[in-house]
């Protein structure tokens, strides 16, 4: 997966918008007003550039995932208990990304009203 690809499939998620608060280094992709992912990029020793992106996860899952992958580190500037960094080098599977990006989503959404949440999921 590419940075192309990772936003595109951000943006599919339904009522995304994508914005820059911080800047227009980093990204913020938000559900109902509430971010569930970020999307920056780091400048390698080679001068290329390395997407990563902060997705909210499960506590427990989330230590789970760092152990299994050298490419999902704990949260960068997020609180790291409840969100992730993944570095997308190419080392992680596509579907896995995509699996945190809807389980990051999904969260926030869980989170929002009940009207709210009905809206977005039907």
């Amino acid at each position: 997966m590419d940075a192309e690809e990772l936003r595109a499939y951000l943006l599919s998620r339904p009522a995304t918008t994508g914005e820059t608060p911080f800047g227009p280094e980093v990204l913020v992709y938000k559900v109902a007003g509430k971010m569930f992912a970020t999307l920056g990029f780091e400048t390698e020793a080679d001068g290329l550039e390395t997407p990563r992106t902060n997705l909210k996860c499960d506590p427990n899952r989330a230590v789970e995932l760092r152990s299994e992958h050298d490419a999902i580190l704990p949260g960068y500037h997020m609180n790291k208990k409840h969100w992730n960094t993944l570095v997308i080098d190419g080392s992680l599977p596509p579907e896995l990304v995509r699996d945190l990006i809807d389980h990051s989503w999904e969260l926030v959404v869980a989170g929002l009203p009940k009207k709210t949440r009905e809206e977005l999921t039907q």
